[in-house]
């Protein structure tokens, strides 16, 4: 198998050869490395999200949108699965870097952060890469500056000419199907905290809704996380058996049945100090190859409704 983010680069390759297509704006930097606007001052697409999550997983994943519902009304889903889980959503589309230059802010997913390799997720599949390419997707809604180039390209030890920095805000049609995307992310990487291995997760198979893009970026926040929280679905066949199973899901409808903007003002956006349990799937299905099956967790329609604005004619 090819590195990460020589897979990813060819998606990259391919999102630039269809840019118009895709409604995706591509920019050189002093440096030459290429910052590619998928959703910050273009507004973004289905099918540019779907690539996007796609580079995120560096081509180890399937990623394609499907027709669901919500509360009865008609919603676009992303579904993605992947028989690489460990690569695909730990080592590369999880969100682990935070990126802080003057005058910017944003987090970093993709197959970069294996060149870096220094969270503990790695550590634990066993896995880290050398290359002269770098993507990292940005989730920011500026796009990033030579000095942002700079500091990837220095930590990641790859020229310039090799970083590729495909960036979407939150608030962006990109933004809510890349977001989707990360159901069965969620699920692998909540079992593994849970003091799972990572590489025992033999294949994820994922669905949740695309939240109507919102007009702010915490907005975003809280519609994208409830898509998951209230509406992600997730199935997972693992090699071993685990006692922990039943603290996969979410805990959204459990401990507060409600939209999570109200509970993100309730802890000032202070993410650490909500419960980490809230920020994984609705429901999963775990399949022990020889054993049995475990489904824990629920959606929870009525609140993804309230937190969408359906308004069911």
């Amino acid at each position: 198998m090819e590195s990460l983010n020589r897979m990813a680069t060819e998606l990259i390759d391919e999102a630039i050869d269809f840019a118009e297509e895709l409604t995706i704006d591509v920019h050189a930097l002093e440096g030459d490395a290429a910052v590619l606007d998928f959703g910050v001052e273009v507004p973004g697409a289905v099918e540019a999200g779907l690539l996007l999550a796609e580079i995120q997983t560096a081509g180890l994943a399937t990623v394609q949108s499907a027709m669901g519902t919500v509360a009865g009304a008609p919603l676009t889903h992303v579904e993605l699965s992947t028989d690489h889980p460990a690569l695909a959503l730990l080592c590369s589309q999880k969100g682990g870097w935070e990126l802080s230059t003057e005058g910017f802010e944003g987090l970093g997913s993709g197959p970069a952060r294996a060149l870096v390799a220094e969270e503990e997720i790695f550590e634990r599949v066993g896995y880290r890469e050398s290359d002269d390419f770098a993507v990292l997707a940005v989730e920011s809604d500026r796009l990033p500056d030579e000095s942002v180039a700079e500091a990837v390209a220095e930590r990641t030890g790859v020229p310039e000419t090799g970083v590729f920095l495909p960036t979407f805000a939150t608030a962006s049609i990109t933004g809510s199907v890349v977001a989707a995307a990360r159901a069965a992310e969620l699920a692998v990487f909540r079992l593994t905290e849970l003091g799972f291995d990572p590489v025992s997760v033999l294949s994820a198979n994922a669905s949740a809704p695309v939240a109507p893009v919102a007009g702010d970026e915490e907005t975003a926040m809280a519609r994208t996380t409830d898509a998951l929280a209230y509406g992600g679905e997730v199935h997972l066949t693992v090699d071993e058996s685990f006692d922990r199973f039943d603290e996969v899901a979410s805990v959204a409808a459990a401990e507060y049945d409600r939209p999570l903007a109200g509970v993100f003002e309730d802890a000032d956006w202070e993410f650490a100090e909500l419960p980490v349990e809230l920020f994984a799937p609705a429901q999963v299905t775990i399949d022990v190859v020889g054993g049995d099956t475990h489904v824990v967790g629920s959606t929870s329609e009525d609140v993804l409704a309230e937190s969408f604005g359906l308004d069911a004619q």
